[in-house]
């Protein structure tokens, strides 16, 4: 649930719309499921790695291990700074969405309460934060059960009361495709911010009970449940909302009453639409802060223990929670938050700063697990020690880094058209703060890239339990060998 909930959001309840007006409803669903397949082989090699090595660090932890000691520390500092960041945006836009109801309530106000309940939410335990996330995800799903039922029932003349509606909309005027290649590259970088949060998935993994079995289970259900989410919803609104609509142009939380969900419940006289729409994303932004804060913490908390960060970060209260992490990351999401009170201009920074933070991650982690595999068949392994095996390696990682790289570099296309430098220096400015992190640690700890027979594969070091399982699985695959000879 904490892997559907972290990609099912206002990426899917409102940036869709605008994908579809930018590309056509052929293009948003190629560019869609382009996206969907890269995150899936993400998040199997992702899968692959962290039932090898379970640790809240994830994919910084893999790269410091298995790539370059200046690659995890630059990609933890990052995504930790990412999460901060957008914990802070999350929380001002929950000002935004209560405001449809209370007008006259005050902005700051509102951002206070909902940062210290999701504060109080996180330092209780990390069965609180599940929890809290669990009911939070939920809502999510079943709003969009019943918006593709609806949707579908529509599209069949059974609700509506407007006959059936069948696929019209796909060739009207430029349909399906609108805008060509280059409109589709504009919706992949909506698609790959609509899917974050999967990633998620393998920080989690350090705090699951059997993450072995969990992590595998979750990356085979969860992943098609979110791409036939997303596809059908993308196929449901373009059937029934011509992309040349200008309903469709919403793509913040202040569109609420222009989401294409809210205006595809309208269709059926669902007299309340907006309000309940507005519940939801108020969910979806609530959800999105909680596992901000979580994730930041955690990865905050592991680069302590690494030393990558103060060892006062390591430290955990008596319920296991890393308090000095949380209170860091409450206080830079509290800082930002003031910043869009007092400074528009230093907040806008900020954000942008940490825009393209979510693909370098990714780009990351198909690069760990690429050296991974390939250090395992260096050093000897054989595959069967696996607990999970990403499927179609090199082919997996491959395209992950080749889209990442496409998202990457296609973030503003029209800046790079006319080289518009001010355009420029905010759409990719966290490029040259990831290289400052990366170059920083290089020069000073003097970092190379660590040659594959000497990648680090012994498994995770602070359990001793997982330790002794699998050395007793190679003592059992060593003798199954022994005995077949």
């Amino acid at each position: 649930m904490i892997a559907m909930g972290g990609s099912i959001g206002t990426g899917l309840f409102v940036a869709s719309g605008s994908a579809i007006s930018q590309a056509g409803p052929g293009g948003a669903l190629v560019a869609y499921i382009g996206i969907g397949i890269m995150v899936y082989f993400l998040m199997t090699s992702l899968g692959e790695m962290a039932t090898f090595l379970p640790v809240s660090g994830s994919f910084a932890t893999y790269a410091t291990r298995f790539v370059d000691p200046a690659l995890g520390f630059a990609l933890g500092w990052n995504y930790w700074f990412n999460w901060a960041i957008t914990l802070a945006v999350d929380i001002s836009t929950t000002a935004i969405i209560v405001q449809f109801w209370f007008p006259s309530w005050p902005n700051w106000a509102i951002s206070v309460f909902f940062l210290a309940l999701i504060f109080l939410i996180n330092v209780i335990s990390v069965k609180s934060f599940g929890e809290t996330e669990y009911w939070l995800a939920l809502v999510k799903v079943m709003t969009v059960i019943i918006f593709l039922v609806v949707g579908v029932l529509t599209i069949f003349g059974i609700l509506g009361g407007h006959g059936p509606v069948g696929l019209k909309n796909f060739t009207y005027k430029q349909g399906p495709f609108v805008g060509g290649i280059p409109a589709i590259l504009s919706v992949f970088v909506v698609a790959g911010f609509s899917f974050q949060g999967t990633e998620l998935i393998g920080i989690t993994a350090g705090e699951s009970a059997t993450p072995e079995k969990s992590i595998p289970k979750a990356i085979k259900q969860v992943f098609w449940r979110i791409l036939l989410f997303y596809i059908l919803a993308i196929f449901i609104i373009a059937a029934l909302i011509p992309y040349t609509s200008p309903k469709l142009l919403g793509s913040s939380a202040q569109d609420i009453a222009t989401s294409p969900f809210t205006l595809v419940f309208q269709r059926i006289g669902l007299a309340a639409a907006a309000s309940v729409m507005n519940a939801v994303i108020l969910t979806s932004v609530i959800s999105a802060a909680n596992s901000g804060m979580y994730a930041a913490t955690r990865m905050l908390w592991a680069m302590g223990k690494e030393g990558q960060a103060a060892r006062t970060f390591s430290r955990t209260s008596r319920r296991g929670v890393p308090l000095m992490a949380l209170l860091l990351t409450t206080f830079v999401g509290a800082f930002t938050l003031l910043t869009s009170i007092l400074g528009p201009h230093v907040y806008t920074l900020l954000v942008a700063a940490s825009g393209l933070t979510g693909f370098i991650a990714w780009l990351g982690i198909a690069i760990s697990h690429y050296r991974f595999r390939k250090a395992f068949y260096k050093q000897g392994y054989e595959m069967d020690q696996l607990v999970y095996k990403a499927k179609w390696f090199p082919f997996g990682p491959i395209l992950a880094m080749v889209l990442s790289i496409i998202v990457i570099v296609g973030q503003d296309i029209p800046a790079l058209k006319t080289l518009n430098w001010e355009h420029l220096s905010i759409s990719y400015m966290s490029i040259p703060l990831f290289l400052v992190l990366y170059i920083y640690y290089k020069v000073k700890y003097k970092t190379k890239v660590i040659p594959l027979e000497k990648v680090d594969l012994t498994p995770h070091k602070d359990d001793p339990d997982f330790a002794r399982k699998q050395a007793a699985k190679r003592a059992r695959n060593a003798e199954k060998q022994k005995q077949a000879h």
